[in-house]
C-alpha cells in the first residue's frame, strides 16, 4: 500500500496559485493514467486505485496548506501506512528555482507550513518531491498564493510533467539514491 500527497488549498480561488503544485501534479498523474473516481473521505479529495498489483492512494488534503498534517495522519491512522517508506509528499518550494525539482527521503519543514503541520503528527521521515516556484518577490504569502505569470507557465508545465515521472519512479520503487541523482539536478 502506497500513499501519494499533492498538497494545495482547496477552491477555484486558490486552483492556479503557487501554494497549489502539489494538487496540480497529483491532478496530472490522474488524468496521465487516466484514473477517476474521486471521493471525498479522510478531509481531503481521494482517488484509490492499483497499480501493479499494488493499492495506491492520490490524496489532496482540503483543510487548507496550514492544516495539511490533520488529512495526512487520518489516513495514515486509518489504513496503517507506514510514512518512511509507504508515503510521498509533493509540495510547492519557494527557495527552489522555478522549474527545479528535489527528491529528499526526510528533513525539516524549510519553513513550509504544510510540512510543519504533517511534521507535527508524524515526525519528519518521509519521502518528499519538493517542485520549486521560484524565489519571493515582496511578501510570502502574496507570492505563493499568486497565480504563475504567463511567461512562466511552459517552465511550470515542464516541472509538472518532471514531478509527474517521479511519483511514478516512486511508485515502481526506484531506489532513493537514483531517484536523488536524477531529480536533484542543478
Amino acid at each position: 500500500m502506497k500513499l501519494v500527497v499533492g498538497l494545495g488549498n482547496p477552491g477555484k480561488k486558490y486552483e492556479k496559485t503557487r501554494h497549489n503544485v502539489g494538487f496540480m501534479a497529483i491532478n496530472l498523474f490522474l488524468k496521465k493514467h487516466a484514473l477517476s473516481g474521486e471521493k471525498e473521505k479522510f478531509l481531503s479529495k481521494i482517488v484509490e486505485t492499483t497499480i501493479q498489483g499494488e493499492k495506491i492512494y492520490f490524496l489532496k488534503p482540503q483543510t487548507y496548506m496550514n492544516l495539511s498534517g490533520n488529512a495526512v495522519h487520518e489516513i495514515i491512522q486509518f489504513y496503517k501506512i507506514d510514512p518512511t517508506c509507504e508515503m510521498l509528499i509533493v509540495y510547492d518550494d519557494k527557495d527552489l528555482p522555478l522549474g527545479k525539482l528535489r527528491y529528499k527521503i526526510k528533513g525539516s519543514s524549510g519553513g513550509h507550513n504544510g510540512i510543519k503541520s504533517i511534521i507535527s503528527h508524524i515526525g519528519q521521515e518521509f519521502c518528499r518531491i519538493k517542485c520549486g516556484i521560484g524565489g519571493t518577490k515582496g511578501n510570502v504569502i502574496d507570492f505563493v498564493t499568486g497565480e504563475f505569470q504567463k511567461s512562466e507557465e511552459e517552465e511550470l508545465q515542464s516541472m509538472l510533467e518532471l514531478a509527474v515521472e517521479g511519483i511514478e519512479d516512486w511508485i515502481d520503487n526506484k531506489n532513493s539514491d537514483k531517484m536523488m541523482q536524477k531529480y536533484n539536478k542543478k
